[in-house]
């Protein structure tokens, strides 16, 4: 297996990029290999690495059909749905609580 060539954080050569700087332009790495990896050094830590991939040979994203919509704002709402009161939160329900905030403290509101 060869080894990739390792850059220091923000100097990677023009024409690499990352998977969000790709998705920031709109595209994809579309199968391609990683060609290089960039380190961030942290303190009292192994560094961070981001894997790098050819602009060149990026795909397009592809578009969102009506199918993974629906599906998308159905997890969503199921994430917002306390499976207690079987309401709406107005929010996302913290996988801590497993149940909106009311639900969780019932007498939160009768303090002194």
């Amino acid at each position: 297996m060869a080894t990739l060539p390792v850059y220091p954080w923000r100097l990677a050569p023009d024409g690499l990029a990352t998977r969000r700087q790709l998705r920031e332009a709109g595209l994809r790495p579309g199968g391609q290999e990683v060609v290089a990896q960039v380190e961030r050094p942290r303190r009292r830590r192994d560094p961070l690495t981001a894997y790098l991939y050819r602009v060149d040979r990026a795909k397009p994203v592809r578009p969102m059909t009506p199918a993974k919509t629906a599906a998308l704002d159905r997890a969503n709402t199921a994430r917002r749905t306390c499976p207690a009161c079987r309401n709406d939160a107005g929010y996302v329900i913290p996988v801590s609580l497993a149940m909106c905030v009311p639900c969780a403290y019932p007498n939160a509101d009768q303090h002194v």
